[in-house]
């Protein structure tokens, strides 16, 4: 059985992509068909002829879902279309939602890492990326939202490693992969930000 809050997020969610299918012309839902061809077979293809029977396909597949929304959200932004990538993700971070964030302590703890790595890590946020266990696609999808601006590029890098770590997110963790890409001033810089401040 689903709990009450399970169904709320599910109505919601189908609330989510009907919006989203209404918003999207034909040229961009063959876009998007043509980004999915590895997963939807060519008959099934020519028989998408709307977002949300395309949505259907997927969610069937269990390639979307309203805690399954990284893919799709990736692809919109392929198709130019970050306005509906960011209703998606939007969805995704519900106020009420603190079973998949760590606790206060260490939520300010992030809070101070990722400023002071958005600060210094600069152009080669990429490298931490992938030391944080991202794959390219997301860290492609990251670099193209602020091409130009390197703090907001490693604050939604750290924002994305954060959502995929929920409640396990530690800023040790952070440090350490710091150390291991060899950003060791940047980690220094961390760990005396926390200390200052008392952690």
């Amino acid at each position: 059985m689903f709990s009450v809050c399970e169904r709320m997020s599910s109505l919601q969610f189908d609330d989510v992509l009907l919006e989203i299918s209404n918003q999207l012309s034909s040229d961009e839902l063959e876009k998007l068909k043509f980004l999915y061809r590895e997963k939807i077979g060519k008959k099934d293809r020519e028989k998408i002829n709307s977002g949300i029977k395309l949505f259907q396909v997927l969610t069937e597949r269990g390639e979307l879902g309203a805690a399954e929304t990284e893919a799709l959200s990736e692809r919109l932004q392929q198709i130019q279309r970050h306005d509906l990538a960011d209703k998606l993700t939007t969805f995704e971070s519900p106020s009420g939602n603190t079973d998949s964030e760590p606790d206060q302590a260490e939520k300010a703890k992030l809070d101070i890492a990722t400023e002071v790595i958005a600060e210094n890590v600069g152009r080669h946020w990429r490298k931490l990326g992938r030391k944080l266990g991202l794959g390219d696609v997301k860290l492609e999808s990251i670099g193209r939202r602020y091409p130009t601006e390197l703090e907001e590029t490693v604050v939604e890098l750290l924002k994305a490693w954060r959502k995929s770590r929920g409640a396990q997110a530690r800023a040790k963790e952070l440090i350490e992969a710091l150390r291991a890409c060899d950003y060791n001033l940047t980690a220094d810089k961390v760990e005396g930000k926390l200390a200052a401040q008392g952690y």
